[in-house]
């Protein structure tokens, strides 16, 4: 069956949740597979640089670019994962999963020639636009390639591949800069896409479906808010607190600018009521972006290991992969509940993630001699993984089926962009937090011990904010799996 036959059926209250059969066997196997590579190829890379990022400060210095290495690939994400609908109604599919996996390789190849911190920013950049089509993609197709009941297995299976990420991704990049050779970790990548492309090539259509109507690009909207990601970030380079304060404000404001402009007569971003908190649509957003914001206290994690534990790069790789570990495990458990249970899935997992972050803050810094601690660590990473991972496949679930009736691939194509847009803005957040501590001045370990102490207490307070939200929503929307 194409993807323009496959009906989308949102008139019945009771939808059941498909097999994990019916998905991965038969006519949607290879075309599962071929939509989750590009997530997978995006996961790992993102496991090797949070592994290799310590190595290539100890070759470049300049720590205080740290964060910016997640925060402009992020932000360059977001152009990408903005043009998905565009690039569909206009080269398809198959044409544009290859100009993905294209932009997504030339920025890999200019982060492995980098002969410095700036250069290797700019080649994440070119990477990050990659990354955001391959990611939007992913989501974007799934209303196209799969019937409704078998949505929540493949956002499952999407976040499934971070799991293979978790395994493949530390050892890369750790084995690599153990071996003082991180450049070599951005040129594995390549032989990934080209048989990612090869795999597309085959399997998802060539020409564009036909749609009633065609999708425009909100270029104003996209480049306020990388603006706003960017003005952000840059408050951590700045000493003064009144421009930090300064910076901080203007981001925020250009973000409030764009929500404004998105709720005039143009082209979207979000679909109707996305903006507001006293709509379901607004309240799942909301949800999604908290959620993002917290998990990028992940980025820092491999340099807090190896400057206060001591641990070597493929150690520290391994052990910051149990969060992603813990997400992908806890969304496969999850994806299977319907009705009150996926309803405490959806409220528990923020606690957990709460209460992951708080033991991480105490954990990390420590200096007590604890049995056991690199035990200790791992399950207080693979709590914030299972603490997004438990609801996520409902969350996104949801997003897809309290949209407003014709703005549906805008609802799908809007998950990606606040995701993005959350985690840009928090890497943003946490390289902020992190050099108003002092992280980035020449200092003892007692500054690195505050910074992690600070980083990750005042970050517990987003999950706790999702379990506020999800509990002042007393019923499903719409279509919801009972």
């Amino acid at each position: 069956m194409s993807s323009t036959e496959l009906p989308l059926d949102r008139s019945s209250s009771a939808v059941p949740v498909a097999s994990w059969r019916e998905l991965l066997g038969g006519e949607y196997r290879w075309r599962a597979l071929a939509l989750t590579g590009g997530v997978a190829l995006h996961a790992i890379n993102v496991h090797i640089v949070t592994t290799i990022l310590p190595s290539v400060v100890q070759e470049f210095g300049d720590l205080d670019y740290y964060a910016w290495n997640i925060t402009l690939f992020v932000a360059a994400s977001i152009f990408g994962a903005t043009l998905t609908s565009k690039l569909l109604d206009v080269l398809g599919a198959r044409h544009t999963y290859l100009l993905a996996l294209l932009i997504f390789s030339l920025g890999s190849s200019l982060c492995a020639l980098a002969p410095g911190m700036f250069w290797l920013l700019g080649g994440r950049s070119v990477q990050g636009m990659g990354g955001g089509l391959l990611t939007s993609l992913s989501y974007a197709l799934i209303q196209q390639i799969f019937v409704q009941r078998l949505w929540p297995r493949a956002v499952a299976l999407v976040s499934g591949m971070w799991g293979l990420a978790t395994l493949l991704g530390p050892a890369v990049g750790g084995l690599f800069a153990q071996g003082g050779s991180w450049r070599w970790a951005f040129w594995s990548l390549l032989p990934v896409a080209a048989w990612q492309a090869l795999l597309v090539m085959r399997q998802l259509p060539a020409r564009p479906v036909a749609l009633a109507a065609k999708h425009g690009v909100p270029w104003l909207k996209i480049i306020l808010l990388t603006l706003s990601v960017l003005v952000v970030a840059f408050s951590g380079q700045v000493s003064n607190d009144a421009a930090k304060l300064l910076c901080v404000g203007a981001g925020i404001a250009l973000g409030v600018l764009v929500a404004w402009l998105d709720q005039r007569p143009g082209i979207a971003l979000l679909p109707q009521g996305a903006y507001q908190l006293r709509s379901v649509p607004g309240r799942w957003y909301a949800c999604i972006a908290l959620l993002m914001i917290a998990s990028m206290t992940e980025i820092y994690v491999p340099y807090f290991l190896q400057s206060l534990h001591g641990y070597a790069p493929l150690q520290a790789g391994y052990l910051t992969a149990a969060m992603a570990g813990g997400w992908s495990l806890a969304s496969l458990f999850g994806a299977g509940c319907t009705g009150r249970s996926a309803k405490r899935l959806l409220r528990a997992g923020p606690v957990l993630m709460a209460l992951s972050l708080v033991a991480l803050a105490w954990c990390l810094p420590t200096t007590v001699a604890m049995p056991w601690m690199g035990l200790w660590l791992a399950l207080a990473l693979a709590g914030i993984g299972l603490g997004v991972g438990l609801g996520w496949p409902h969350l996104l679930t949801q997003v897809l089926q309290s949209a407003p009736r014709g703005q549906e691939s805008l609802a799908s194509a809007g998950i990606t962009t606040v995701q993005l847009y959350a985690m840009a803005m928090g890497a943003a957040l946490v390289g902020l937090c992190a050099n108003s501590t002092g992280l980035h001045m020449p200092g003892g370990l007692d500054d690195v011990r505050m910074a992690a102490r600070s980083l990750f207490g005042w970050f517990a307070l987003a999950p706790l904010l999702v379990t506020l939200l999800v509990v002042r929503l007393p019923a499903w929307s719409r279509g919801v799996p009972q």
